[in-house]
Order: structure tokens, then C-alpha cells, then sequence
């Protein structure tokens, strides 16, 4: 569920959302409608569903909609067949309160995802991001406190004026209040981005982003955190339920503006994929939707692409029963040769921790074989 309001925008976000000050007057207004409109949109897509095993509201910021939350909240607690597994919702520091937590901890949300970004300042400001270190740690306090052992901290390695002494702190500080989960993800320059046109003309804030991530990434692991994806991290028995779905390309619904579901058909190993337009002010007036049909191969190549992101690697089973062939059927020359690189296990369908380094390349590989 993506919720595309937010209070300011991140210089290096590319994500659909507005900025709810631009709104106005008008903002209290739009979020009640637009709860409404969410609402509906689910109801319509879980008639005949037997089971929810999993919801992840995210954005944007769900917890700008302030006491809105709460209404949608309830009202998908009535909506759900079911109460899922795990329930996410999604928070800047900033404008997770006590009144926010207090409202998840009562509408069933098993866990809570805290973008924290960096405790740096200098770093925040370079990328025009809000609050303060005093805030996220405010923040994790409510975390700590209303979902002990269920929440995460999103970390982001490759800032502006970042170190090797600044993501130590970073991960330090979040460490303190004991998440279950961390995701550690290297700053992605997605063109047109403020930041990506800043970084053209000067880089020299910068240092490599990927010694800074291989940086964090030992951090947590010596601090007994298991990467087990390429950029999340949890102690034992703590991954994210939703998101391993992704990546075991479980079939999934979107709802909201931007958001996007898929659906496989197991009996031929093809799927339809159903993308909302990104326009708020359509969504309020009806679900406006791209369909996308994914053809078998199309679906491989995706099942793989998703499934090795994984440090456990496709779900085998899941593929079998799909494409009526193993993965080793479509991609050994790939497998072989990764092995003898010592880049792939020798005993499951996976990746080595030092192989997931190599996605996109071996990724490339694989498809070049499928291909012919």
C-alpha cells in the first residue's frame, strides 16, 4: 500500500510522492479521501481472498496521514479475512510520535520500519532530508518501547560527506536500541534527481559508496546481524516476511497511486502485472491502472532476477512447480561457472555472500544463456 504524501523531498528520491505542504488548506481534505479511496480499492481486490499473509504500507511517509492512520488502520482491519502474519508500516523519525506508535501497537501492525537514513547532520542537509539525530532517536525510543524486538531502521551508506567514522556511527547509534531488522542500502543516483545533477558537476563530497557499504556491511555483521539479501540484515528468525514474498516472486497487490501487483498463474508459468497510474488526483476519482501480461520467459527471467538477490536463492520448489523445469535446467553453463569461480554454492541454487557482490553481472550471464 503506498500512501504518496511527504512533508519535504529527499534530494535523491525518485519515488512517486507530493509534497503535502503544496496542498494547502487543502491536505486534511485530500487525506480523508484519500484513506476512503484506499479503503475501497482494497475491498474490491480481496473479494474471494482467503488469506492475507502479509501487508507493508509504505510511501512517501504513511505517517504524515496523522490521525488518519488510525481510520485507515481500523478500516482494514475489518476489510482483512484474516489477520496477516506480519503487518508493516512505515515511518520518517520525524513524524513518529508517541501518538503513531500508540496507534499501530492498537490496530494489529506487528512491526514498524523507521527510515533513519544517517545521525549525520551535515549529511542530511546535503540531501535536503528533515529532522535531526535528537528526532530519530526519539524515534527508536518508541520504537524500542512499543515494538520491542518487531522494528526496523532503514540506513543508507554513500551520502554526501559520508565516512567510514560516519557510518560507524550511524550504525552504532541504531544498534543501541536493538532493532530486530536493519536494511543497509548503497545510494542509488537515479538520474534526474537533484543530487545526481549536483554530483555531475562536483563528486569531490563523496567517497566510494561501495567501500562504504562493504564498511557497514561488516558492522552488522560482527554485531550478529545476517544479511540475508543483498541489502537487509536481522537477527535470527527477524527477516521480513513481505519482502522475502518479492523475492520469491509470491504473487502480491498494490494499491495506491504508483503501487504495483502481480499475479502468476502457476499451471503456465505466466503472470499479469498491474501497475496504478501516479496521480493522486485520478486515484481519487478511480483506480487508473497500466496491465502488463508477463510471458513465460519474461517470468523466468524474473523469478531469477528477484530469487538471487537472495543469500537463499530462488525458490526452487516455487520455480519447479511454475516452469515445469529446474533452474539448473535453464542457466548450468552460468552455475558452472560461477562455481568454479567460488562465487556460487556448491550444495543449493544460491549465490556465496561474496557472489551477491556480482548480481547484476552474473544476472547478465544467465539471461545471455536463456537467451541463446
Amino acid at each position: 500500500m503506498h500512501v504518496p504524501f511527504c512533508a519535504s523531498r529527499c534530494d535523491y528520491c525518485d519515488f512517486y510522492s507530493t509534497r503535502a505542504g503544496t496542498l494547502g488548506s487543502n491536505f486534511e481534505e485530500i487525506r480523508e479521501r484519500f484513506v476512503d479511496r484506499l479503503l475501497e480499492d482494497v475491498r474490491l481486490r480481496l473479494e474471494g481472498t482467503a488469506s492475507v499473509p502479509t501487508v507493508y504500507i509504505g510511501g512517501g511517509t504513511p505517517s504524515i496521514l496523522r490521525e488518519s492512520l488510525g481510520r485507515l488502520l481500523e478500516g482494514l482491519r475489518r476489510l482483512l479475512p484474516n489477520m496477516p502474519l506480519e503487518f508493516t508500516v512505515e515511518s520518517n523519525p520525524e513524524s513518529a510520535d508517541e501518538s503513531f506508535f500508540k496507534t499501530c501497537c492498537s490496530n494489529g501492525v506487528t512491526r514498524v520500519s523507521l527510515g533513519a537514513q544517517t545521525f549525520s547532520e551535515k549529511s542530511r542537509k546535503a540531501v535536503n532530508r528533515l529532522g535531526d539525530a535528537d528526532a530519530i532517536r526519539e524515534s527508536l525510543a518508541y520504537a524500542k518501547r512499543f515494538f520491542p524486538h518487531a522494528f526496523s531502521v532503514d540506513l543508507i551508506a554513500g551520502l554526501p560527506f559520508q565516512t567510514a567514522a560516519v557510518i560507524q556511527n550511524d550504525v552504532e547509534q541504531a544498534l543501541a536500541f536493538e532493532p530486530a531488522h536493519i536494511s543497509l542500502y548503497s545510494l542509488t543516483l537515479a538520474e534526474g534527481t537533484p543530487l545526481e545533477k549536483r554530483i555531475r558537476k562536483n563528486a569531490d563530497c563523496f567517497q566510494r559508496i561501495d567501500d562504504l557499504w562493504l564498511f557497514g556491511r561488516d558492522l552488522l555483521e560482527q554485531s550478529g546481524y545476517m544479511a540475508y539479501e543483498i541489502s537487509n540484515f536481522s537477527l535470527e528468525g527477524k527477516e521480513s516476511l513481505h519482502n522475502k514474498r518479492y523475492w520469491r516472486m509470491e504473487n502480491w497487490t498494490g494499491v495506491g497511486p504508483s503501487a504495483s501487483g502481480t499475479v502468476v498463474d502457476d499451471e503456465t508459468g505466466t503472470g499479469v502485472r498491474l501497475t496504478i497510474k501516479p496521480d493522486i488526483a485520478l486515484y481519487l476519482k478511480k483506480t487508473e491502472q497500466d496491465t502488463e501480461y508477463l510471458d513465460r520467459d519474461t517470468l523466468i527471467k524474473e523469478s531469477l532476477l528477484m530469487g538471487f538477490r537472495s543469500l537463499d536463492g530462488p525458490d526452487a520448489a516455487l520455480f519447479l512447480k511454475r516452469f515445469h523445469k529446474p533452474i539448473t535446467a535453464f542457466i548450468p553453463r552460468t552455475i558452472d561457472a560461477w562455481r568454479n569461480k567460488g562465487l556460487f554454492e556448491q550444495n543449493r541454487i544460491a549465490l556465496t555472500k561474496e557472489g551477491l557482490l556480482f548480481l547484476n553481472q552474473f544476472l547478465v550471464e544467465a539471461f545471455r544463456e536463456i537467451g541463446g
